[in-house]
């Protein structure tokens, strides 16, 4: 199916451990990157591939999240914040306190990553299946900064058949930008074990049921921060 989305949802509640060197006081989403805040380039690459609404999922220090969107222009972009009380947990608990604010299918983006606009835009063109998720992965594995920390992807077509940091083989890596349909939210339920889960445990539900497909971002270039390293890259 055609989603033609224009709603976009972030995960900004991490307490970001790995930045904390170069974060201060600051949450990580508002750590300066190349003159903005990291939350900024998303909403910004967001804005630019046409989407309109945004949830924003704040946890750690949200507060200070929560005041920096109050007070900074969005442009005819409508923002809501849901808080995360349990944001020490995984970030499929994230997704999960945004549920009832989505009931269409929609562009999940990480706040620590910055990616080009084009490579949104070109997501949200795909069609999706039913109940399907389909995640931007990069095939450049020369090209990525840190492979060790990188989730990988396996995929077999455009089919992803497994997803994780510690796979022995794999053919790309998770640029954590999806397009998604609410059929998520099911699966995140199944993998939930005592009130925990994180993205990966759920797309591999997903993957499971070949409800996984890869899109490939090509020459397109992304950068996940998260680290003093990436900060100064």
């Amino acid at each position: 199916m055609q989603t033609a989305t224009r709603t976009a949802l972030i995960l900004a509640a991490g307490n970001g451990s790995r930045i904390r060197s170069v974060a201060g006081p600051l949450p990580k989403p508002l750590v300066p990157f190349q003159g903005k805040p990291l939350l900024e380039h998303v909403l910004i690459g967001a804005r630019d591939a046409g989407i309109k609404r945004v949830v924003i999922v704040v946890g750690f220090r949200g507060h200070a999240i929560e005041s920096w969107v109050k007070q900074r222009r969005t442009e005819g972009m409508q923002i809501d914040i849901v808080e995360n009380p349990d944001y020490h947990k995984a970030n499929g608990v994230s997704l999960l306190r945004a549920r009832h604010l989505l009931s269409v299918p929609f562009l999940l983006l990480m706040s620590d990553h910055v990616f080009e606009p084009e490579t949104a835009a070109a997501l949200l063109r795909q069609p999706l299946e039913e109940d399907g998720t389909m995640l931007a992965v990069d095939r450049k594995l020369d090209c990525i900064f840190d492979m060790d920390d990188a989730t990988k992807v396996r995929t077999i077509s455009d089919y992803i058949i497994d997803i994780g940091k510690q796979l022995p083989r794999y053919d790309a890596v998770d640029t954590g930008m999806f397009l998604c349909t609410p059929g998520i939210f099911s699966a995140l339920d199944q993998a939930t074990e005592d009130g925990n889960c994180s993205l990966s445990d759920g797309m591999r539900i997903l993957a499971a049921s070949r409800k996984l497909r890869a899109f490939d971002i090509g020459d397109r270039v992304w950068q996940d921060v998260d680290t003093a390293r990436n900060v100064d890259a």
